[in-house]
């Protein structure tokens, strides 16, 4: 009996899954709601997700306007922005927040390359972790006499596939990435 691969294919689908998600939320000088994803604020003592608590829109390529659903979270939703890593001064006219994204350095464009490829290679390591975990699920299932020599290094060679294909596209995202930023 061979190993199903279907359940460590999927987790590899949602590791690349979540490496996208991350570099969406790089900014890449470019109005981009998804990097306010992280961003919370107090609200009544529980942290609230700004997206979850504004009206939030792209007004032109470099602009974003926020607005609160309740304006006395108007101060609150300000400081966070401050607080958090986007790296925006926003602009309170006391009624929207306006982040205006500017166009990055070079320098800034190379330190967003140098995190891009950190972040795929975190997500690679996952990837191999995920592999590592069906080898040792052969191994076991052999050790147990569920599978032969031969189907165990069939089933190997099927999870080396899959771990290929995915490393191989995470290299495709990260090298996308890298030339969105370096063409701005």
């Amino acid at each position: 009996m061979k190993l199903d691969t279907k359940e460590y294919e999927a987790k590899m689908q949602k590791t690349i899954a979540a490496y996208e998600a991350n570099l969406a939320t790089i900014r890449a000088g470019q109005a981009n709601p998804l990097v306010l994803l992280r961003v919370t604020f107090e609200y009544y003592g529980t942290p609230m997700p700004i997206n979850t608590m504004a009206d939030i829109r792209v007004v032109d390529p470099k602009t974003i306007t926020i607005t609160p659903y309740d304006g006395s979270t108007l101060k609150a939703m300000e400081k966070a922005i401050l607080a958090s890593d986007i790296g925006i001064t926003p602009v309170n006219d006391g009624k929207v927040i306006k982040l205006v994204f500017p166009q990055p350095t070079e320098e800034r464009r190379r330190e967003l390359t140098k995190q891009i490829q950190k972040l795929g290679e975190e997500a690679k390591v996952a990837i191999r972790n995920i592999r590592r975990d069906a080898n040792e699920q052969c191994k076991k299932m052999k050790k147990n006499g569920e599978m032969t020599e031969d189907e165990q290094k069939a089933s190997e060679k099927a999870i080396q596939d899959i771990t290929d294909k995915y490393i191989k596209n995470i290299d495709i995202i990260t090298e996308k990435k890298n030339k969105e930023i370096m063409q701005i």
